[in-house]
């Protein structure tokens, strides 16, 4: 009955327990995952970067943290991609992703899928400050626009000298117009001081006399790159400029201070070089057309596409699909890196085994014993052979020592006896009886020469006699004997 109290001793049952539920850990931290992924689809953190590493898959794989906490994350190469940007340790950024879980190691984490660099919102609001006070003087007014010509002759062009640019504008000016006369004026394009290299290059420009247009611009680039486009001088400067200016900054999505100061934007520098050549009918033309048609086309692609998405979308299970493709990319690439490594070890091992052993084995070689032998007796021989030419030249120097002194003795000598011998010559020559006769003097002979006539007594009359003079000799008969003096 009820309200009955049981008898002394009888023990109330317990309720029963609910049935047990045992989970694997694998099965736990993909609830855990399917839980975050939920909660947080889409999350923007704000932080410093520190351990920024980009794998060979093209991944990139950082920690966010603050001065109180951090947080690992992941970049997968699609976003990776669209970055303008190089992140860096030490960098201070804004992240948009999701939560998730890398399960192999249980570890909760940022799946980003953009990066900006923190403090873009200041740079921004000095970009629109700027914008507005140029667009309240006038400078951004259509009224004072000018007309491009219809055939520019002369075109300046303000670019960096080994800018991709450069090179776009000159291909399409040569292949529609090359008989326009180009005028480059080279000027760095980013980093500090362009903006003035920029300015003073316009500068330049504007002193070339019939100047019809001019191009100014760069390729594309991150907002930091782009931004010497967005100084205000520069930009009073094209303002200003003699003849209608064109500014062909980045891409079509780029917008800078130049842009919306010059006369034409260009969506690029291939771009501007058609607009400044082709007739201004045709190309309004042409840009009509092309713009209807590439709007018709991509309301229909995104309008297909967006259904598409709309689908995938809707089934079961394919929200976190890439994040998980992406995790198991990345678990067989660390197990690859470390089969490769076990793999690599013991073979790198062998290998220098195998080289010690052999360098020991080159040493007790016979044949490369006797090529040390061959080598020790080689430069035995070359010291000796040095040697023996280094004694015979020593000889050499002394003999040809011995032989300059005897030869110098031997010239000493033979001049003193040259000397001596004019000497004597010059005294026989005034000890010779010729010289008597060269002053005019002669000698008498008997008429066979046997004996010098001295006395006129030692002939007679009738006798021939035989006169020597200095040149010559004269035979003569004696005709008369005249006195006995040695004058007479």
């Amino acid at each position: 009955m009820t309200g009955a109290r049981l008898p002394f001793g009888t023990a109330t049952q317990p309720p029963p327990r609910p049935a047990r539920q045992v989970l694997t850990v694998s099965q736990l931290t993909a609830q855990i995952r399917l839980k975050l992924e939920s909660a947080w689809p889409t999350v923007w953190v704000e932080g410093e970067l520190s351990n920024a590493r980009r794998w060979k898959t093209g991944h990139l794989y950082f920690t966010l943290k603050d001065g109180n906490a951090q947080i690992r994350g992941v970049m997968f190469r699609s976003a990776v991609r669209t970055l303008r940007f190089e992140p860096a340790d030490g960098l201070h950024v804004v992240a948009r992703g999701r939560v998730s879980v890398y399960e192999p190691k249980g570890e909760y984490q940022l799946v980003a899928e953009h990066f900006e660099p923190a403090g873009i919102g200041a740079r921004q609001l000095a970009f629109d400050q700027l914008r507005q006070r140029l667009e309240r003087e006038g400078l951004f007014a259509i009224e004072r626009k000018r007309t491009l010509p219809m055939l520019p002759r002369r075109i300046g062009i303000v670019t960096s000298r080994d800018g991709a640019a450069l090179h776009d504008i000159l291909t399409v000016l040569g292949r529609r117009f090359p008989t326009a006369r180009l005028v480059i004026s080279p000027a760095r394009v980013q980093g500090d001081g362009a903006a003035g290299e920029l300015t003073a290059a316009l500068g330049r420009l504007a002193g070339v006399p019939s100047l019809d247009v001019a191009i100014i611009g760069r390729g594309g680039g991150s907002a930091e790159d782009l931004w010497a486009f967005n100084n205000e001088t520069l930009a009073r400067t094209i303002a200003g400029f003699p003849a209608p200016v064109i500014s062909a900054v980045g891409h079509e999505t780029d917008f800078t201070i130049s842009d919306f100061v010059a006369d034409v934007r260009a969506a690029t520098p291939s771009a501007a070089a058609e607009i400044v050549v082709a007739r201004k009918t045709d190309l309004e033309g042409r840009i009509v057309r092309v713009a209807d048609r590439l709007a018709a086309a991509l309301r229909d692609r995104l309008r297909a596409r967006r259904g598409l998405v709309e689908r995938v979308e809707g089934r079961p299970g394919m929200a976190a699909m890439p994040a998980r493709l992406a995790l198991a990319g990345r678990q067989v690439s660390e197990l690859a890196d470390r089969l490769g490594d076990a793999f690599h070890g013991p073979v790198a091992a062998r290998a220098r085994r195998v080289h010690a052993l052999r360098q020991r084995l080159d040493q007790l070689d016979v044949g490369v014993r006797l090529a040390r032998i061959r080598t020790a007796l080689a430069l035995a021989d070359d010291r000796l052979a040095r040697g023996v030419a280094d004694r015979a030249a020593g000889w050499r120097r002394r003999t040809g020592a011995a032989r300059q002194r005897l030869t110098q003795a031997a010239g000493e000598r033979a001049t003193a006896r040259r000397g001596r011998l004019e000497t004597a010559a010059a005294q026989l020559a005034a000890l010779s009886p010729l010289g008597v006769l060269a002053r005019g003097y002669a000698v008498c002979w008997n008429h066979d020469r046997t004996a010098i006539v001295r006395r006129a007594q030692s002939v007679r009359a009738g006798d021939g006699i035989r006169v020597t003079l200095h040149e010559g000799e004269l035979r003569c008969d004696v005709r008369e004997i005249t006195g006995n003096s040695r004058h007479g």
